[in-house]
C-alpha cells in the first residue's frame, strides 16, 4: 500500500507462548515481543497458560449473562458501585460524539475496599463487584473468578517478559505492583475486566460498537468471545487494521501508563470496535486490564534503557493521524487518580451518587444522558 510511514505494520503478529518451554524458542519469543512492542502495541498470544475449559464455560456462560431479567441487571447497575462494577445500559456511554452500540458488565479481581474517610478519593475506586444471584446463573462467578485469577497470572508473567524484552531488570518493574511482580497472594492489587455484548447494527445506524480509544495501565488481554471481526488497530498511518478472533488465542495489547513509563518506546496503540453487520447474532468479548499500583506517580518512576534499546523507536513512524487522545494526564496524577478521572467521565451517575465533588468539577450542567467514554 502506498504512502505508509517506514515500519508501520500492516498485520498483527501472532505469538506462540509454547515457545518458551525451550532456550531457543525462548530468545525466539523475546525477540518478536521486542518488535511487537516497539512497532505494534498489538498483538495475538497463541496457546496461554489459562485452562481452555475455562474459557470455553466462560465464552457459553456469556450470552446467558445479557439474557438475564431485566430486573437482575438493574439490581446489580453500576450506579449502585462506588467501585465502578456492575451492569451498563446499552448505548450508556459515547466516543468522540458518538453513541457506543454495547451493553456490558464490569467485574474486578477479589478486593475488600480500604477506603476510609481522609484518604484520596481514588483508594474507594477498589472494592468488591457486583454480581448476579447464583440461581439465577449458577457456576457463573467461580467459572468468571477462576478465569480471572489465570489470566491475572499471566499478565505478571508478561511483564517479566517484557523486561527481558527491553533488557531492564524486573526489579525496576516491582514499584508499579506494590513490590514485586510476583503473583499477587495479599490482594494488593484490584485488576478489573468487563463482559460486552455488542448486538448487530440496524440498517442505517452507526457501526461503533465503540470509537477509537486507547487502555490505560500497562497490559490488556483481550478474549474475543465470538467469531464475529469487529476490532480495529490503527498504525501510525492513520489506517485501521483488522484484527479479527484467532481461536486459542489472547489478543493482548498495552496501556498508556506503559507508554508513559517507558519513554514512548512500548507502544499504546488506538484501536476501535465495529458493531456487526445487520442480521448478524451479537458480537461478545471479555477484556482484562491489568492495574498498577493506584498511589504510583508515573513520572517518578520513568525506566532508563540502553541506547540500542531506546534507539528501536526511531525506526517506526514518529508521528501519524491516530484518532485516540484519552488518557493524557499521566505524568500529572497519581496512577489511580487518572482512572478515577476515566471512571468519572465514563459513568457520571456513579460520579453523581459516589463522588459529588468530582461530578461538579466535570458535570457542572448536572447529568448528561451518556458519559464520554474517551
Amino acid at each position: 500500500m502506498t504512502g505508509r510511514a517506514p515500519d508501520t505494520f500492516s498485520t498483527i503478529p501472532v505469538l506462540d507462548y509454547s515457545l518458551l518451554a525451550t532456550p531457543d524458542g525462548h530468545r525466539e519469543f523475546v525477540a518478536e515481543l521486542r518488535h511487537a512492542l516497539v512497532h505494534v502495541g498489538f498483538l495475538y498470544l497463541a496457546n496461554p497458560p489459562v485452562d481452555p475449559d475455562v474459557v470455553a464455560a466462560l465464552i457459553d456462560y456469556t450470552p446467558r449473562l445479557f439474557d438475564l431479567p431485566q430486573e437482575e441487571k438493574e439490581r446489580i447497575l453500576m450506579a449502585n458501585s462506588p467501585h465502578f462494577f456492575g451492569y451498563s445500559r446499552f448505548g450508556a456511554e459515547f466516543t468522540k460524539g458518538k453513541t457506543d452500540q454495547r451493553e456490558q458488565f464490569d467485574f474486578g479481581t477479589p478486593y475488600q475496599s480500604r477506603w476510609q474517610p481522609g484518604m484520596p478519593e481514588f483508594v474507594k475506586l477498589w472494592g468488591p463487584s457486583q454480581w448476579p444471584q447464583e440461581d439465577l446463573l449458577p457456576g457463573f462467578r467461580a467459572i468468571y473468578l477462576r478465569y480471572l485469577e489465570q489470566v491475572e497470572q499471566l499478565s505478571y508473567r508478561f511483564i517479566s517478559l517484557l523486561a527481558e524484552a527491553f533488557e531492564v531488570p524486573d526489579e525496576r518493574l516491582g514499584p508499579f505492583f506494590s513490590g514485586g511482580t510476583a503473583p499477587n497472594p495479599a490482594g494488593i492489587l484490584q485488576h478489573r475486566s468487563k463482559i460486552v455484548k455488542y448486538p448487530a447494527r440496524k440498517e442505517g445506524d452507526s457501526d461503533q460498537g465503540v470509537g477509537p480509544h486507547f487502555d490505560g495501565g500497562f497490559l490488556t488481554f483481550l478474549l474475543q468471545a465470538s467469531d464475529h471481526p469487529g476490532l480495529q488497530v490503527q498504525n501510525l498511518a492513520g489506517e485501521w487494521i483488522d484484527a479479527p478472533p484467532i481461536p486459542g488465542t489472547f489478543v493482548v495489547n498495552l496501556g498508556k501508563a506503559l507508554e508513559s513509563v517507558t519513554q514512548g518506546l512500548a507502544r499504546a496503540t488506538s484501536h476501535r470496535v465495529l458493531s456487526p453487520a445487520p442480521g448478524s447474532t451479537p458480537r461478545y468479548s471479555i477484556p482484562f486490564f491489568q492495574s498498577i499500583s493506584q498511589d504510583i506517580q508515573i513520572s517518578d518512576f520513568v525506566l532508563d534503557f540502553r541506547p540500542e534499546i531506546l534507539k528501536l523507536k526511531d525506526s517506526r513512524a514518529q508521528s501519524g493521524a491516530v484518532d485516540s487522545v484519552n488518557y493524557s494526564e499521566y505524568g500529572q496524577y497519581p496512577s489511580g487518580q487518572v482512572n478515577l478521572i476515566g471512571r468519572v467521565k465514563s459513568h457520571p451517575d456513579v460520579a453523581q451518587r459516589h463522588y459529588p465533588d468530582m461530578f461538579k468539577q466535570f458535570f457542572p450542567k448536572g447529568l448528561p444522558s451518556q458519559g464520554s467514554a474517551y
